[in-house]
C-alpha cells in the first residue's frame, strides 16, 4: 500500500512538474506574430477576457483562452491598461503582461513650432503618423465648435509644443490640449502683466504675442520689439508690421511684400489701420507671451534689422532713417517698423 501511495505521489508530482515546465515555457517563449510588429489599442474598460481577445485580433497567433488564464493567473489582471501597445518579434507572453500592466505605450510625438500659422498646424496633424484624423473634412468653424470654442478664430489658440500620443489617438483630442494648453498660458502671462501694459484684454496679449513671434527669434530682442509696439498703441500709431499684412495676405502671398502690398487695406493690415489686427497671426510661444505682457521700459518707436537676426532700435525717425540707411547699405534686409 506504501509503495503504491509513493508511486501516486511521484506520478503527481512528476506531472506538476512537467506542467509547470510547459507554462513557464509558453510564458517565457517568443510570442507567434503575424507580422514583425504588431500594434494593440486597448480601449478604456475592457475586460480581461476581451484584452485577450484583442492581443491576439491584433496578430499575436496564440489561443485567447489560454492568454487569458495566464492574465488572470498572473495576479496583474486589474492593473491592465487601456492604451496603445507595440508587440514585437521576440516579446513573450511574460513582457506583454508587463507592458499592459505599466502602461508602457508605443509613443509616437508631433512638434508643433512656434510660429506657425494655423494652416500649417492642421498641415502638421494630418501628416502625424498614428493620428486617427477625425478633424479630416472639417471646416475651421466645426473644428472651434467641437472644442467647445464656437465663434473664436482658431489662429493663435493652440500652443506650440512637442505633443506625445498613442498610436489611434484623436487629433480632436490633440488639438484640445493644445487649446487647454495656450489657455493656461495666456491666462498665467496675462496675471503677470507689467501695471502700464498698453493692452485691455488678455486676447490683445495674444494678438500681440504673436506678432512679437513672427518679428523676430532672437530672444533678447523681443521686449523691446514688444515696447516698440506697446509704445505706439499709447499714442496711436499704427503698428505697421509687415507680418499683420503678409498674414493677411494668405495664399496670395508669393514671398515678395510689395509697396502696393502696404497700401492695400483689409483688417490685418496695420500701415493702413491703427491698433491691433483683429485675430493673432501665428501660434506664440511662451516667451513671446511673456515679452507681449513684459515689456522693456523704452522710448523707442522704431526699429530696423541689422541683418545678423538682431535689430537696431530707434526713439525718433531721424535716428531710424539714419539706421536703416546704414543697414541696407550693408546689404541687410531692411525689415522695418516705419
Amino acid at each position: 500500500m506504501t509503495r503504491h501511495v509513493k508511486r501516486i505521489f511521484w506520478t503527481l508530482a512528476c506531472a506538476l512538474v512537467l506542467a509547470a515546465s510547459a507554462a513557464a515555457w509558453w510564458v517565457l517563449r517568443p510570442l507567434p506574430l503575424t507580422a514583425a510588429t504588431v500594434d494593440v489599442s486597448i480601449e478604456p474598460q475592457t475586460p480581461v477576457r476581451g484584452i485577450a481577445q484583442v492581443v491576439v485580433a491584433s496578430g499575436v497567433n496564440v489561443d485567447p483562452d489560454v492568454l487569458y488564464v495566464f492574465f488572470r493567473a498572473s495576479g496583474q489582471s486589474r492593473k491592465l491598461r487601456a492604451g496603445s501597445y507595440e508587440i514585437t518579434q521576440g516579446h513573450t507572453a511574460l513582457d506583454v503582461l508587463r507592458k499592459l500592466s505599466r502602461g508602457e505605450e508605443s509613443l509616437k510625438a508631433v512638434t508643433l513650432v512656434e510660429g506657425w500659422t494655423w494652416r500649417q498646424f492642421r498641415a502638421a496633424l494630418a501628416k502625424a503618423e498614428g493620428l486617427k484624423h477625425d478633424s479630416a473634412g472639417l471646416t475651421d468653424e466645426a473644428v472651434m465648435t467641437t472644442l467647445g470654442l464656437s465663434g473664436i478664430a482658431p489662429e493663435g489658440r493652440f500652443y506650440p509644443d512637442t505633443y506625445t500620443y498613442g498610436k489611434g489617438s484623436s487629433e480632436m483630442h490633440l488639438m484640445q490640449r493644445a487649446a487647454k494648453a495656450m489657455a493656461k498660458h495666456l491666462s498665467e502671462a496675462w496675471a503677470r502683466r507689467a501695471p502700464n501694459v498698453a493692452l485691455q484684454s488678455a486676447e490683445d496679449a495674444l494678438i500681440l504675442a504673436s506678432i512679437v513671434e513672427k518679428e523676430t527669434g532672437r530672444e533678447s530682442d523681443r521686449t523691446m520689439i514688444s515696447s516698440v509696439f506697446h509704445n505706439r498703441l499709447r499714442i496711436g500709431m499704427p503698428l505697421q508690421t509687415d507680418p499683420t499684412v503678409i498674414y493677411g495676405l494668405g495664399e496670395s502671398f508669393d514671398g515678395n511684400l510689395r509697396r502696393a502690398d502696404l497700401r492695400t487695406d483689409h483688417p490685418w493690415n496695420t500701415y493702413t489701420r491703427k491698433g491691433l489686427p483683429p485675430t493673432p497671426i501665428a501660434m506664440p510661444g511662451r516667451n513671446a507671451l511673456k515679452a507681449a505682457v513684459l515689456p522693456a521700459s523704452s522710448q523707442a518707436l522704431y526699429f530696423v534689422a541689422r541683418g545678423d537676426g538682431s535689430s537696431q532700435f530707434s526713439d525718433t525717425l531721424d535716428a531710424h532713417n539714419a539706421a536703416v540707411n546704414r543697414y541696407q547699405r550693408l546689404g541687410a534686409t531692411a525689415t522695418q517698423a516705419k
